[in-house]
């Protein structure tokens, strides 16, 4: 096949339908052991784990290679600090009726609240920042293509590695978000996403049960 770009070879491991099946069955009961956790212990976790999972996430597919992503791993209890005050003051608002009654109760089963002390509590904090504008070359002019897609799948690898790692996950997205770039000094064409909360469970850490109630396969798939 002739083609006019540049290539390089693509291979896979040689596995048989019984392996990847056994492959995909396991990678799938270790995932759907992941909980959102909301109840941190302060003990340390290496940033070379940190730095694995954003890697791993960093080879996410996304929209004309262009790689529209930022991750600000942050561990200092100041910035920890700084970002749970702002988040908080958001979220005071979100409870206080900004959110509506509606959103309050979906949100009812969780039963989540303003207080995030998890923001300070956890080791690490990962603040992913969409790029509107960069390209590869991270320029700040060139378009960025189909970012909140790109995004998207490079959170979910960051989440299912740090999973794999044994550690506990939270995703935590205060409304509006913009300060999260002023604290982390991203430029204006960058567009905060999310906080992943990352470390080990307290050891009196749970979940709600609600958390548990799944879609089963017959109602998340079809089969045309």
């Amino acid at each position: 096949m002739m083609r006019d770009h540049e290539t390089v070879p693509y291979s896979l491991p040689d596995l048989s339908d019984g392996e990847r099946i056994a492959r995909a069955e396991a990678m799938r009961d270790r995932l759907k052991l992941r909980r959102s956790c909301r109840y941190f212990a302060d003990t340390p976790v290496p940033r070379a784990i940190i730095e694995a999972a954003i890697e791993a996430a960093g080879s996410a597919p996304n929209g004309a290679n262009h790689q529209p992503w930022h991750f600000a791993a942050i561990s200092t209890p100041e910035t920890k600090r700084a970002i749970r005050d702002a988040a908080e003051a958001e979220e005071r608002e979100f409870y206080a009726g900004k959110a509506g009654p509606q959103w309050l109760k979906a949100l009812g089963p969780l039963g989540t609240d303003a207080d995030k002390p998890f923001l300070e509590t956890a080791p690490w904090l990962v603040v992913v920042f969409a790029q509107r504008k960069g390209g590869i070359e991270e320029d700040g002019e060139t378009q960025n293509y189909y970012v909140s897609e790109s995004v998207g799948i490079a959170c979910g690898l960051l989440l299912a590695t740090l999973h794999e790692a044994g550690l506990a996950t939270l995703t935590h997205t205060p409304s509006p978000m913009g300060f999260l770039r002023a604290i982390c000094g991203r430029p204006d064409h960058e567009k905060p996403a999310m906080i992943v909360v990352v470390g080990h469970p307290a050891k009196d850490a749970s979940v709600p049960a609600h958390a548990l109630d799944k879609k089963p396969l017959s109602r998340i798939a079809s089969w045309l």
